[in-house]
């Protein structure tokens, strides 16, 4: 019989063989088929991680993360943006060393041991497979809100219908529709940044320029830290560019000098917009001691530079970065996780299955969208739902990031003896060591409702060694 793991399509022909570009090893040399299509550049490995990302996500949980902060939002993201950089160097050594989809399921089953990956990629799970879920939501109360007159679960259902046609026309289809997003997104924050400026140039300014990056009366590690737990959401993305590993068309490097690139651009834009918006809150004071519980504080901001009709066109923006740019992003890499995952039989084998014309993970692809929309449509009923999903979904990203920095070291150093003491073992320290404290410091909710899903994903863990279904990872060619 053959190796399910080798014939994940169900019996249909191998596609031709690929490499991972010059002087990079294919999927082959790992004990698998390439299957997926490689034809993504640098360029579209760096778009497609700032579309994830969105450059203009804070534009959503502005007032989250500005009331978290004690108003120091600039602050909460630039600490983010520095923890996610630790994170996005383990994830280029470990691309580099396992180039092939998965993210950190795979750098961690492979780098540690292959039931720790399993944790890695279920607690990632945790993320990916509910972030366009909450990405269809956030973008239905922005649509609903504008035109009221159609339901939020029909905005939602509307956005996975397109999204799900899209990506399933293939990547490079999805590449092109990703370039065509960013262009538009980039353009508003544009809008928004040039008027925001002249705004304050005018004497608009309702609070100090020091503020939205320090402000001793307000100052605590824990307060800003909890913040960045909040704020890390806008960087959650950058990762999956990793999972388009087997769709890369040239070398290994690329895929970490992508992330890196994304992380530094968005990560900057982030702190740019947040800083301007801090200083234009009508009621910055309020807005601390009173949070922001209708999610309008920064088209408020917007509506006090520039008026109005630049309140809308935020929103709208908003609206149509989460519900289309990012969901499509989002439910591409979900869909190449729950691939690997399958592949590996750790998933049902069905989730396995490529489109021999398309060649993406089809059935993967479908799920991904069914599951997206029952949520979508679930969450939209309660009134925190969006904000318990959104610390469900850190909470996850961040305790699989944890993981990925012990795989760096245990990977390079124990196992290769590597004396490269700076990228395998500083860095992967200081990032795990940032992301812990980032995890104390979360909302409690998020905590126990994590750590409900971990015990979950070790109950299926015993379930699949009791079953003879002991985490197996395809061996390396010799």
């Amino acid at each position: 019989m053959s190796d399910p793991r080798t014939t994940a399509t169900g019996g249909s022909p191998a596609a031709p063989a690929a490499t991972a570009g010059q002087g990079t090893p294919g999927v082959e040399a790992f004990g698998y088929r390439q299957e997926l299509k490689r034809s993504l550049s640098f360029s579209d490995l760096l778009v497609y991680g700032l579309v994830f990302m969105v450059p203009i996500a804070p534009f959503g949980i502005f007032g989250s993360v500005f009331s978290g902060s004690g108003g120091m939002i600039a602050l909460a993201y630039a600490i983010g943006m520095l923890a996610m950089a630790f994170t996005a160097a383990s994830y280029s050594q470990m691309s580099r060393a396992f180039p092939m989809a998965g993210s950190v399921y795979t750098y961690a089953g492979r780098g540690i041991a292959q039931p720790v990956g399993f944790l890695a990629g279920w607690m990632i799970l945790l993320d990916y497979v509910l972030v366009p879920g909450l990405l269809y939501l956030i973008a239905g109360v922005a649509m609903n809100s504008i035109v009221t007159g159609i339901p939020v679960w029909l905005w939602v259902a509307a956005f996975v219908v397109l999204n799900t046609v899209v990506n399933y026309l293939g990547i490079e289809f999805t590449a092109r529709i990703n370039k065509i997003m960013l262009v538009a997104e980039l353009v508003v924050l544009a809008i928004f940044l040039v008027i925001g400026v002249v705004a304050l140039a005018s004497g608009k300014s309702t609070d100090s320029a020091l503020h939205p990056i320090y402000n001793s009366d307000t100052f605590s590690f824990g307060l800003v830290f909890g913040a960045v737990s909040i704020a890390v959401l806008s960087f959650l993305g950058f990762d999956g560019i990793s999972t388009l590993a087997e769709e890369n068309r040239d070398s290994a490097r690329s895929i970490g000098k992508s992330m890196i690139a994304a992380l530094i651009l968005a990560g900057t834009l982030f702190i740019v917009q947040t800083w301007i918006a801090a200083l234009l809150v009508p009621d910055p004071s309020g807005l601390i001691a009173n949070g922001d519980p209708g999610g309008t504080a920064f088209y408020d901001a917007a509506e006090n530079a520039g008026g109005h009709w630049l309140s809308v066109l935020t929103a709208v923006a908003t609206a149509i970065a989460w519900g289309f740019a990012n969901s499509l992003v989002a439910q591409a890499a979900t869909s190449r996780l729950l691939f690997a995952m399958a592949r590996d039989r750790q998933l049902p084998a069905f989730l396995a299955k490529v489109d021999a014309v398309r060649r993406v993970p089809v059935n993967a692809t479908l799920l991904v969208a069914v599951v997206s929309l029952a949520l979508g449509i679930y969450m939209s009923t309660r009134e925190d739902g969006i904000s318990l999903l959104s610390t469900l979904v850190n909470f996850g990203a961040l305790f699989a990031f944890l993981l990925l920095h012990v795989s760096v070291v245990v990977h390079y150093v124990v196992r290769k003896k590597s004396r490269d003491w700076w990228r395998h073992l500083v860095v992967p320290v200081i990032g795990f060591a940032i992301l812990a404290y980032v995890v104390v410091n979360a909302q409690v909710a998020a905590q126990r409702l994590g750590f409900v899903w971990l015990g979950i994903g070790i109950v299926l863990l015993v379930f699949l060694v009791a079953t003879g279904r002991k985490p197996e990872l395809a061996e390396e060619a010799a």
